[in-house]
């Protein structure tokens, strides 16, 4: 007879946090950007780069401390493939696709160099990673990195 309460507490359960879920798993596209790209890119995407440049630059991570800031900047940047395909921010499904992926390709990898703690892989990372700012940027922002042939 002690079962019995017990599925009913499970059924209703399921039964209250069925729609719970169904919202915590709506589409983004539902909720507008809180941010432009250049907030992105100024305030998420450069500072983690540059924390993983840095450390790389510096002989790699040394301690903990150090893998766990190249972990949060790596995941930053994978993760802000995500936000910058949002409505609103994705400039084309063309180029800038291509780009994003780069940048969410460089992330992933450095996250599991991370993971590894690997500082050769981390080190192998740098230059998809400036790759995949460096592409972007002479696509979508020339006045700071001109196409071939210009003049800036």
């Amino acid at each position: 007879m002690s079962t019995t309460p017990l599925k009913l507490v499970w059924i209703l359960l399921g039964f209250f946090l069925t729609p719970a879920i169904g919202l915590a798993q709506a589409p983004s596209d539902s909720t507008p950007p809180s941010a432009t790209v250049k907030q992105l890119m100024l305030d998420l995407i450069h500072p983690a780069s540059n924390d993983i440049l840095l450390l790389v630059y510096r002989g790699g991570p040394t301690n903990e401390n150090e893998w766990a800031a190249v972990r949060r900047g790596a995941v930053t940047l994978a993760e802000s493939g995500n936000l910058l395909m949002m409505r609103g921010r994705a400039r084309d499904q063309g180029d800038w696709t291509k780009d994003v992926k780069m940048l969410v390709d460089a992330g992933t990898a450095a996250y599991k160099a991370a993971q590894a703690k690997d500082v050769k892989a981390l080190a192998a990372v740098t230059g998809p990673l400036d790759a995949s700012c460096t592409t972007c940027h002479k696509q979508y922002r020339p006045n700071v990195f001109p196409r071939e042939g210009g003049s800036k």
